[in-house]
């Protein structure tokens, strides 16, 4: 029986040993793991709580190619971002003073013309024309104005041009727009307007063939362009007039 007790107790302390190895090369294992894991794998979970870093966009690129439209007529160019500077004020000329200068009381003209339409006038739709007038014109001899005052100048600069403005109507003929009414005033308003519109227009085109600044160029040709569908309405609207 003393044998048989020995034996056991043999046997459990090898398994006792061997349990203790196994467990040591568990821990060298792990360690190891530790020491040599990859930069560029994922790490183990922990439980720090700390945030992951942030990853910002990356500054822009300075020497990008950014497009700087040309005059009108001439092709568009590009330019490294880091090389673009504040471009020079659009230079004018004499054409486009005497345009602006001679536009701001052409347009004056208008607006006393088209302000008469809503108590003299019959014809409802002339009426909405002339509004349409009043809403355009006035604004734009702000616009006009603040061109000139822009650059130092006043609507003396051009010159006195009031007797080659086209269009611009007599003071007689002011009158009879004036004291006529119905029927009449419908025919005489659209007969002075249009003419009125067809020397603005003349006047645009000649600032588009001659004048150099990008602003009056614009400005000239919505002039043009939008005088010129005035007189057609107004000319449609009183054709089809009982």
């Amino acid at each position: 029986m003393l044998g048989l007790r020995v034996r056991e107790l043999l046997g459990r302390s090898r398994r006792l040993v061997l349990i203790e190895l196994a467990v040591l090369a568990l821990l060298a294992l792990g360690v190891t793991l530790v020491l040599r894991w990859p930069d560029g794998d994922p790490e183990p979970a922990t439980t720090s709580g700390t945030p992951a870093p942030i990853e910002l966009p990356g500054v822009p690129d300075a020497t990008a190619p950014v497009l700087m439209p040309g005059r009108p007529g001439e092709p568009a160019a590009s330019l490294p971002a880091n090389e673009m500077s504040a471009r020079p004020r659009p230079p004018h000329n004499n054409t486009d003073v005497r345009f602006v200068t001679m536009m701001i009381p052409h347009h004056e003209q208008a607006l006393v013309m088209a302000r008469l339409a809503p108590e003299r006038g019959e014809n409802p739709q002339l009426k909405i024309i002339a509004d349409r007038i009043l809403a355009a014109q006035g604004p734009e001899i702000k616009v006009l104005e603040a061109w000139l005052a822009d650059r130092g100048l006043d609507r003396d600069s051009g010159g006195d041009h009031r007797h080659e403005m086209s269009g611009m109507q007599s003071a007689e003929a002011l009158n009879r727009l004036t004291a006529a009414r119905g029927a009449e005033f419908d025919r005489l308003f659209v007969a002075m307007m249009s003419d009125h519109h067809q020397g603005a227009i003349d006047m645009g085109r000649e600032a588009l063939a001659l004048g150099s600044d990008v602003t009056v160029n614009e400005l000239a040709g919505s002039v043009v362009v939008e005088q010129g569908v005035e007189i057609d309405r107004m000319r449609e609207v009183l054709a089809r007039a009982p």
